[in-house]
């Protein structure tokens, strides 16, 4: 068998793979079904296909928008490999994919055109998607086949079930972005549309958000990520530079607001500020900066955080960017090479290119998925 043979059945495996973890997500996200449950069926696996099937088709379409133009400028490139992600409680089931370049490419259009394609081409799927979860929501009584405990209470079970509990529960909202409100506001049926609480128990809806989040980190203007090869190509290297750092610097620093404060334990407190500090450093490493720098930087900006939380208590970012801004810092990379071409974008590319950074605004949410432990007793 050759290596060629061998890497298409390692992509052909994955991509099974992935369809199976992120269809028992679907089916966990959908219907509260558990692969681990004692009482897990067959249905309730095939139930998960309502959420994996739009997802991964909008994270298929945007991979081969990558891929055929790629294949347009004439550069070998490999076909997607997916990245599944185990059945851990609150997973996706996967991480995205990604293809392989097989050559270097040597011009500034040419990385402008692979870099767009990707998410212009699933931004207009995910479109298809959400409008069409949007144009067909069920009945509002829907909601009481996944939760059956809420039909006592009617259509009015909010004013119940999330602030009358009697124990420990596990709320999830979503925070939606302006794409989202377009649709829930000129789209959807306002009789129809779900609680915030409970969008997740709609698939297609719920694969559509997930897929703006995907769209949005994409298009951070960062390094080699797609975003990155957008403001690349429109403002060149040097205010590429720039703009990346500052991106990242800043989602470094809103990530981490209230993360650790001064009401923290003493004994907490001993471990998350080296810790804290530590993890800072090797993120902000990605600056390409001298270390003794990038030590004043990571002790700075954990000091501002230590402080601001003092001063509005209140204050939280998300702390679910933390993760990725560490990958970006230790292994993506924050800046871009250089183009050995580096011949000017034509006024077509130009108006592409601001198309995609206004998408990148209306597919931002502050905090796309909240997941907390309340607690509240009966009065």
């Amino acid at each position: 068998m050759s290596s060629d043979q061998k890497r298409v059945l390692l992509q052909l495996g994955l991509f099974i793979v992935t369809l199976i973890t992120t269809t028992i997500a679907g089916a966990e996200w959908t219907y509260g079904r558990s692969v681990f449950a004692p009482d897990y069926k067959w249905a309730d696996f095939l139930s998960g296909f309502e959420f994996s099937i739009p997802f991964l088709l909008i994270l298929t379409v945007h991979e081969f928008g990558h891929y055929f133009v790629a294949k347009y400028h004439k550069i070998s490139v490999t076909l997607p490999y997916y990245i599944p992600i185990p059945p851990l409680p609150f997973s996706i089931g996967t991480m995205g994919a990604v293809i392989r370049l097989r050559e270097k490419i040597f011009s500034k259009k040419q990385n402008f055109d692979i870099g767009i394609a990707g998410p212009l081409a699933g931004f207009i799927t995910a479109l298809i998607v959400l409008y069409y979860g949007f144009s067909t929501l069920p009945d509002p009584q829907y909601i009481f086949q996944i939760h059956p405990e809420y039909e006592q209470y009617g259509l009015n079970y909010a004013d119940h079930v999330y602030e009358n509990q009697k124990e420990s529960i596990i709320d999830i909202t979503i925070g939606k972005n302006l794409l989202f409100l377009f649709f829930e506001t000129y789209v959807a049926d306002p009789s129809r549309m779900p609680n915030p609480h409970e969008i997740m128990h709609y698939p297609v809806i719920f694969a559509g958000f997930l897929s703006l989040v995907f769209t949005f980190l994409n298009l951070l203007p960062i390094g080699q990520l797609d975003g990155g090869h957008v403001v690349y190509g429109l403002f060149g290297f040097k205010t590429h530079r720039i703009i990346a750092s500052i991106v990242f610097v800043a989602l470094l620093f809103y990530a981490g607001i209230g993360v650790v404060t001064p009401r923290d334990s003493p004994d907490d407190l001993l471990f998350w500020v080296p810790g804290g500090i530590a993890f800072l450093y090797l993120a902000l490493s990605g600056l390409g900066l001298p270390k003794r720098d990038t030590m004043m930087y990571a002790v700075l900006m954990f000091a501002a955080l230590f402080v601001l939380s003092w001063v509005y208590p209140t204050l939280q970012g998300y702390s679910g960017w933390l993760l990725f801004g560490f990958l970006i810092g230790r292994f993506i990379g924050i800046q871009h090479p250089p183009s050995e071409i580096e011949e000017p974008l034509d006024t077509k590319r130009i108006i592409i290119g601001w198309l995609s950074l206004i998408i990148f605004v209306i597919c931002f949410s502050p905090a796309p998925l909240n997941i907390t432990q309340v607690i509240v007793d009966k009065p």
